[in-house]
């Protein structure tokens, strides 16, 4: 076999049929035929004429096989299982909420926010926060426990009207 588009003329059929009949599945047949004609092209081996039909199959099988050894180590899920995912609702809640914090984050005096956003994005220790902003270590809790009863009460402001 000398011409890739004869060949393919030539078995594409029987390789289908092959591939379907053990699969049971036209999608998976159509792959397992493509991925063998895929192969036959670009074997390093030439193929010979006596066993053309013979190697394709041989080429089908091992496919077939390998996918299903894969598919095996997939499992169903039950479609009766609760999702963990957020419902939409409540994404859409949580990106509201969300909103509202980054604004009234954006009304907070630098320093308060700056305090708030060490404290709890980074998890600094409040003589880390004094150091970094020079304030006293008493000044530096004052700070951020005024900063989030103002961070509360705006976005409480804000969610209900």
């Amino acid at each position: 076999m000398t011409d890739f588009h004869e060949l393919y003329s030539r078995y594409a059929r029987d390789v289908h049929r092959f591939a379907l009949y053990l699969c049971c599945d036209p999608a998976l047949a159509d792959d397992i035929t493509s991925e063998t004609f895929l192969r036959a092209w670009s074997s390093a081996t030439p193929i010979r004429e006596a066993t053309v039909k013979a190697y394709l199959f041989t080429i089908v099988r091992n496919l077939y096989l390998t996918e299903r050894t894969r598919a095996a180590r997939h499992v169903e899920l039950n479609p009766w299982l609760p999702s963990r995912a957020a419902s939409q609702d409540t994404r859409i809640e949580h990106q509201g909420a969300l909103t509202a914090v980054l604004r009234a984050l954006r009304v907070l005096p630098e320093i308060d926010r700056a305090a708030l956003l060490m404290r709890t994005q980074d998890g600094m220790s409040y003589e880390e926060i004094a150091q970094a902003l020079q304030l006293t270590l008493s000044n530096a809790k004052v700070k951020v426990h005024r900063a989030r009863i103002k961070l509360a009460a705006m976005v409480e402001r804000t969610v209900s009207s």
